[in-house]
């Protein structure tokens, strides 16, 4: 059952929501080494000083020094980013954050005086990256303290929120840790490293979506962004440690949202990908008169851990808004919940030419009894019947999913029901992982991580092997066909050849080469990225499209064609 908001704050894991206006210097809760957040009496370490405060006082008055770092003296920071497309987001903002309050970047971590870690804890495998970095950070601390001022190192997000303590006390290396709705309160965090003590936030929030604060895009000039619309999960999934390092599941106003996709489109951006732990459970309560809406109907034969939520525009509304803006910018979206397809949402995708004809279904497991121990609502039954109406509304459209093998009492059965599902479905694109027991999860309290290791990777290379296949048949029967593709670069392995993804969201390798402009009557030119060109495909993988480029082409003209 869905922990209450009373439970979790007793624990310590959640703010109470906000009354007022959110200031930079608004989040005081955090906690040193043993200290709880909560406690009375305990003593505190020594802060930052009147002047920190006058000092970030006069950013927010005066705004963003340049990303170059340009005032004398400034702090640089190196920030790294390991797991999902939501912790690249999570880069961007902190980066803004700092950025505000007078760091620097460097690309080199050499230079750095912070370096910062975003981190993810959905699998053991992640975690054990951060651990190994950290004993390579270990050293270059060492040696910066010889030399000049000491190393900060700092571990934000989903590993933060969830290993705090071991995190802190672990040879005593790391002197910052700010979970994934702390990030407003890294500057004072920090001040407070800056006199050699540990400082810590991982207290979750009830409504922190960082609507004020426009990410610094990490990639400058690039052609693809993606627009964060929610934070945290309701659902509980049985395996799933996001609802317990993210929290409860809120909404970015839709205006903040429509403002951050407008400033990308005047900036050039070509595709931008709204972003989600469930995004399309989307619902924006920050506009009075929407508040006693209905609530959408969950696809059919689908199931949740909690009641009907009532009022707020929903996923469809923002989608059709977002959409509407530049006709020539690509929208796609991840990670939805297969529960969350209303008709409204398919009909949407199928009329407009610029809402991508690809959608992610996680399906998880092919065995209905599986699917009830991980809580995911649904049977394998109602999981086809909803693909067989997706295909239905929206012909032609591109399928990916996700997939988890070794699952607690998965029997050999089980995991060739996962087979033949896998297989009847074809999807264009997969992501398949043996199962890693999470702590917290109601998993690891409450089933048994009974299927041995050796099991689970071979039961993976046998879901790695089948999807592969089905997925070169899938790409097979585009050959012949003309593809619109988005231009990204230089293809990886070849300086000679262009790089870029159709509509489906699968790579495709052509020939950089002197192209006609079907929009323009012009001198021929070769595409650069952010064009669009039409591609006939030639040959399949099971991930990547080869083809010849015909012509360079807009988004709105190929979509008038068809």
């Amino acid at each position: 059952m869905l922990p209450g908001a009373r439970a979790l704050r007793a624990a310590g894991l959640l703010r109470p929501p906000r009354a007022g206006p959110r200031t930079g210097a608004a989040r005081r809760a955090h906690c040193g080494p043993g200290q709880r957040p909560e406690g009375r009496g305990a003593a505190l370490p020594a802060g930052p000083d009147l002047r920190h405060f006058l000092r970030a006082a006069a950013m927010r008055e005066t705004g963003p020094p340049p990303e170059t770092g340009s005032a004398p003296g400034a702090p640089k920071v190196y920030l790294e980013t390991y797991g999902c497309q939501m912790n690249v987001n999570d880069t961007e903002i902190a980066w803004a954050i700092l950025q505000r309050n007078g760091y620097a970047r460097t690309k080199e971590l050499d230079e750095a005086d912070v370096v910062l870690l975003v981190t993810c804890s959905v699998r053991e495998k992640a975690e054990q990256a951060i651990w190994n970095r950290l004993q390579h950070l270990k050293a270059l601390k060492a040696r910066r303290q010889q030399a000049r001022a000491p190393l900060r190192i700092g571990i934000l997000g989903c590993m933060a929120e969830r290993l705090k303590e071991e995190i802190l006390h672990r040879e005593k290396l790391v002197d910052v840790v700010a979970g994934p709705d702390a990030y407003r309160d890294l500057p004072r965090l920090l001040a407070v490293a800056e006199s050699g003590q540990q400082a810590a936030n991982v207290l979750l929030s009830l409504d922190e979506t960082y609507a004020d604060i426009l990410p610094v895009q990490t990639s400058t000039g690039g052609t693809t962004a993606f627009v964060s619309i929610m934070r945290g999960c309701d659902n509980m999934c049985t395996y799933c440690i996001v609802p317990f390092t993210r929290g409860r599941e809120r909404s970015r106003p839709i205006a903040s949202i429509l403002q951050e996709v407008r400033m990308l489109s005047d900036q050039g951006v070509k595709e931008v990908t709204l972003l989600g732990q469930n995004v399309n459970s989307y619902r924006d309560l920050s506009e009075v008169q929407f508040q006693s809406a209905a609530a959408p109907g969950l696809s059919r034969g689908f199931s949740t851990v909690y009641k009907a939520k009532q009022g707020g525009l929903r996923f469809a509304h923002l989608l059709d808004q977002v959409s509407r803006i530049d006709p020539e910018m690509r929208i796609r979206f991840t990670s939805p919940h297969p529960k969350d397809f209303p008709d409204e949402v398919l009909q949407l995708i199928q009329e407009r030419h610029n809402i991508c004809k690809q959608l992610h279904l996680p399906a998880q497991s092919g065995s209905t009894r599986v699917l009830e121990a991980m809580r995911r609502g649904y049977t394998r039954e109602a999981y086809l019947d909803l693909v067989h109406h997706v295909r239905d509304s929206i012909p032609g459209v591109s399928l990916s999913s996700d997939f988890i093998t070794g699952f607690c009492g998965e029997t050999e059965e089980d995991h060739q029901q996962t087979m033949s599902l896998l297989r009847e479905v074809r999807y264009n694109v997969g992501f398949l992982f043996a199962y890693s027991v999470r702590q917290k999860t109601r998993a690891y309290h409450r089933l048994q991580d009974d299927v041995p290791a050796d099991v689970k990777r071979r039961r993976l290379e046998e879901l790695i092997a089948a999807f592969r296949e089905e997925a070169a048949r899938a790409n097979t029967a585009l050959v012949g066909q003309d593809q619109l593709v988005l231009v990204e670069g230089p293809s990886k392995r070849s300086a000679s050849e262009l790089c870029g993804r159709n509509d489906g969201n699968i790579k495709v390798i052509f020939p950089d080469a002197e192209l006609e402009d079907a929009a323009d009557c012009g001198a021929p030119g070769r595409a650069r990225p952010g064009d669009y060109v039409v591609v006939k495909v030639t040959s399949a993988s099971s991930q990547t499209l080869r083809g010849v480029p015909l012509c360079r082409t807009t988004l709105s003209r190929a979509a008038a064609c068809r």
